[in-house]
């Protein structure tokens, strides 16, 4: 077994066990790996690849979007957060400007530490 093998198996067990909120902190921390994989992609130039590594994580945006609930203010908040940052990735793209993706990647890296947080700060038996 590769490592990488070891390494899906690991994440879909992670996936099988978590709770929802657990849920979102694995997407915001799988969108960003995919935005560090394109940076070093496109560092490369290594466009082809690069281009799907965004899309995968276009894809991770568009799945936390399908999933809000609007009944929710924070909900509708999330949804512009989500869809303009979604359409940063498409000017990206267009124009392989590296601060777009620094601009993305650090709302990524900033929900990752606010779900890390919100998790911590649950009590036994809460959940997200």
């Amino acid at each position: 077994m590769s490592i990488q093998d070891y390494q899906l198996n690991y994440l879909k067990v992670r996936v099988e066990t978590a709770s929802p909120g657990e849920l979102t902190l694995i997407l915001y921390e799988e969108f960003c790996k995919k935005l560090m994989i394109s940076k070093n992609l496109l560092s490369k130039e290594l466009v082809d690849e690069m281009r799907i590594q965004v899309f995968k994580a276009k894809d991770i945006l568009n799945e936390l979007i399908i999933t809000l609930n609007m009944d929710y203010d924070i909900s509708k908040n999330l949804f512009e957060l989500y869809w303009y940052y979604n359409n940063r990735l498409a000017n990206f793209l267009i124009s392989k400007d590296i601060a777009i993706l620094d601009e993305v990647l650090e709302f990524g890296q900033s929900m990752v530490d606010t779900w890390k947080m919100a998790i911590q700060s649950l009590k036994p038996g809460d959940s997200l």
